[in-house]
């Protein structure tokens, strides 16, 4: 008996099987197999120890914002890096821009004395700065000494203050920054500062024994130069920035005091890192008198220094003509800021002074007011409360007259060394005036003395720590009324001690 014949249904092709209505069989999820074997996990754990640790120091070595304390992050860091206990990095830039300096881990002045006396083609820091060809013709990033007192072919002088200093061997790596983009390295950046082109010097680092690193600590100390070079490159070109400026707001003050029969005078002047707007003046005027001046207008960097070069120019002239008048030197004076700087603002004082009937007259323009002092009395010379120069659409205020006594000494200053002494504006006035009593007449009838018992006694120690870069610390215009300007360092400053210059002008009245 034969099956019936299905019947034809357009679309459907009754010779084709009837799908079944069991599913697809799906393999089952395979056994877990073995995981990575002890060796692997070794590995992989401490890879990731090493990923933590260059984290952790890079961040570190970010923070700092010197050359100084870079440079020591950079020791600390390698030392622990490679297992070494003492160190030095020598930062000498190739394109001999500067700034040159040796810092030491672990190692005293005397001891960097003795390794600067080795040559530079043995020391392992000086090879890498002289750009010494290996032997296989490559220009190496790491140099090994692993045996000093066993290398023979090392420099006899090297062997020997090895010894002194007690060390046996030392590895040294290059400072090489990534080469700028475009190949502009050697181009101007900050303020004009040109930035750092080829290597920035070198580091190394001691030890007691014979050693040196095995290949993983190699890889990594490596890895943290390549970041330190790049970050201490910017640190170059910010220094290199903040010299020029310097340079230029030194260029744009007095280079001499003028001598004025019967009166003495003395200044002192402590720019900000950045760079700050505060000025001083000494002149002579027509029929004898004599013209001071203090300022500081708002802002920092190249852009205030600029402007106070102007409002500084601008000044003389109008007491040339008006001298003996204050308030309407500093009156034309805010007319032109307000005119040709309207979104600057400035403070001011402006005294003139006559010898023979020794009579001061003097105005300020939200300036902190002067200080006398004498064996009768140390008081503020209260100038009328005014607004600066600049914030109002029409200054005035009365001027202030008063004659010094013989013997007695005036002091214009800035708000910078009110502000530098970290505390509140009354307890800094307190401050000054106690340091200006309490010096001794030996020290009050000299004006340079006088100078700086006041830097000393008003200003915390933290204020100015020294330092060892010159063009990244706070620098000091140190210039008699009978000798031209010399520069000196009677103290420095990192870059983040203060934003403000410190201005003192002392006159002395024989």
């Amino acid at each position: 008996m034969s099956s019936p014949h299905l019947p034809k249904v357009a679309g459907i092709d009754p010779s084709l099987p009837a799908p079944t209505h069991t599913s697809d069989p799906v393999a089952p999820p395979c056994a877990p197999g073995p995981g990575p074997g002890p060796a692997v996990q070794d590995h992989l754990a401490a890879w990731v120890s090493d990923l933590t640790t260059l984290q952790e120091l890079t961040e570190r070595l970010a923070l700092t914002g010197t050359l100084e304390d870079a440079l020591d992050e950079l020791l600390r860091a390698g030392a622990g890096l490679v297992g070494a206990r003492r160190g030095l990095v020598a930062l000498e830039p190739a394109d001999g821009l500067g700034p040159v300096t040796t810092v030491g881990l672990g190692l005293g002045r005397a001891d960097l004395g003795h390794i600067e006396t080795i040559p530079r083609g043995s020391a392992s820091a000086g090879h890498l700065l002289d750009g010494l060809p290996e032997p296989d013709g490559e220009r190496r990033s790491g140099v090994a000494h692993p045996d000093i007192p066993g290398e023979p072919e090392l420099d006899p002088r090297h062997r020997e203050v090895a010894a002194r200093l007690g060390y046996s061997a030392s590895y040294a790596m290059a400072l090489d920054p990534p080469a700028a983009p475009g190949g502009t390295a050697g181009a101007t950046g900050i303020a004009g500062a040109a930035r750092p082109a080829g290597r920035l010097g070198a580091a190394a680092w001691l030890y007691d024994e014979p050693a040196e690193p095995a290949e993983r600590q190699r890889h990594l100390v490596g890895l943290y130069c390549r970041y330190a070079a790049a970050h201490i490159a910017r640190l170059v070109e910010l220094s290199r920035a903040r010299a020029t400026v310097a340079t230029v707001q030194e260029e744009l003050l007095p280079t001499r005091l003028p001598r004025i029969p019967g009166v003495r005078l003395a200044v002192r002047h402590r720019a900000a890192p950045r760079g700050g707007g505060d000025w001083y003046d000494a002149l002579p005027l027509p029929d004898g008198a004599l013209g001071l001046s203090v300022g500081a207008v708002t802002g920092s960097g190249a852009g205030a220094v600029a402007a106070m070069g102007r409002l500084r120019a601008s000044l003389r002239a109008y007491a040339v003509m008006e001298g003996e008048d204050p308030v309407a030197v500093l009156s034309d004076l805010e007319l032109l800021l307000r005119l040709t700087e309207p979104a600057r603002s400035a403070t001011a004082l402006f005294a003139y002074y006559e010898p023979l009937p020794r009579r001061m007259v003097l105005a300020g323009a939200g300036h902190c007011p002067p200080l006398i002092t004498g064996e009768r009395r140390t008081e503020f010379l209260e100038t009328a409360l005014s607004a600066p120069l600049g914030m109002l659409s029409c200054w005035e205020a009365p001027s202030v007259e008063f004659q010094p006594g013989r013997g007695e000494t005036l002091l214009f200053y800035s708000d910078g060394l009110l502000h530098r002494t970290g505390e509140p504006l009354d307890r800094a006035f307190a401050r000054l005036h106690r340091a200006a009593a309490s010096a001794p007449g030996a020290v009050r009838n000299d004006p340079e003395g006088f100078a700086d018992h006041l830097l000393r006694t008003v200003l915390p120690d933290a204020a100015f720590p020294d330092a060892a870069f010159p063009d990244t610390t706070v620098s000091d215009a140190h210039r008699a009324d009978t000798a031209p300007a010399g520069g000196g360092r009677g103290g420095g400053g990192s870059a983040d001690d203060g934003t403000e210059d410190v201005v003192l002008l002392v006159a002395h009245f024989d």
